[in-house]
C-alpha cells in the first residue's frame, strides 16, 4: 500500500492558478454570468487552505467588495456546488464548509481545532471503481473523512478528553 499523502501548499497553489485560469471559460460554457462577485468568491475559496465556511469566504470577499452580502456569497457557493466548481464538506455537528478542490480526494479533520486537510488515498478511490451501484443506491462518488489530532494540537497538549483511536466515517 502506498503512503497516504496530505495535499501540500505547492500543489494547492498550482491547482488554484489552473482552476482560476479556466474558470471564466467553464462559466461561459455553462451559461453562468462571470461577475466580480463570482470571481471574488472562487478566488477566496481557492486561496483558502482550510475549507472555509460561508462567513469566512464572505469576510475575504468583503475586503475587495465591501457591499457583498452573506446571502449573495451563500447563493454563489451553492451554485458552484451544483455545477461542480466547489464541493460542500459538511462535518458532523459543524457548519457547512466549502472546498475548491473538486478532484477526487478525502479529508482528515482535527477533532480539536476543526481544521480540515485534503488527503489522497488512491487505494480508497480504487475500492469502488467499476461499481455502478450499492444495492438500490446508484454510486456517485466516495469521500472518506478521517478524525484525528493534528500535530499542533498534539504539541499543545489539547488532546485531553479526546479518543485516542481516530474514527473513520465514509460517505458514499
Amino acid at each position: 500500500m502506498r503512503e497516504l499523502r496530505l495535499v501540500d501548499r505547492r500543489w494547492r497553489e498550482r491547482y488554484s492558478v489552473q482552476r482560476l485560469g479556466e474558470f471564466v471559460a467553464r462559466c461561459r460554457r455553462r451559461g453562468i454570468a462571470v461577475t466580480p462577485q463570482r470571481l471574488a468568491v472562487i478566488g477566496a475559496l481557492l486561496a483558502s487552505e482550510n475549507h472555509p465556511s460561508t462567513d469566512e469566504i464572505c469576510a475575504a470577499v468583503r475586503r475587495r467588495h465591501p457591499h457583498v452580502s452573506l446571502a449573495t456569497v451563500h447563493r454563489i457557493l451553492e451554485q458552484f456546488c451544483a455545477v461542480g466548481e466547489a464541493r460542500k464538506v459538511t462535518l458532523l455537528h459543524d457548519v457547512a464548509r466549502y472546498d475548491g478542490n473538486v478532484e477526487p480526494h478525502h479529508h482528515v479533520l482535527c477533532v480539536r481545532c476543526r481544521r480540515v486537510h485534503d488527503i489522497e488515498i488512491p487505494e480508497v478511490d480504487k475500492l469502488l471503481e467499476g461499481t455502478p451501484s450499492l444495492g438500490q443506491f446508484a454510486l456517485l462518488r466516495c469521500s472518506l473523512e478521517i478524525d484525528a489530532l493534528c500535530g499542533r494540537c498534539q504539541r499543545a497538549g489539547k488532546h485531553t478528553n479526546v479518543r485516542t483511536a481516530p474514527t473513520v466515517r465514509g460517505e458514499t
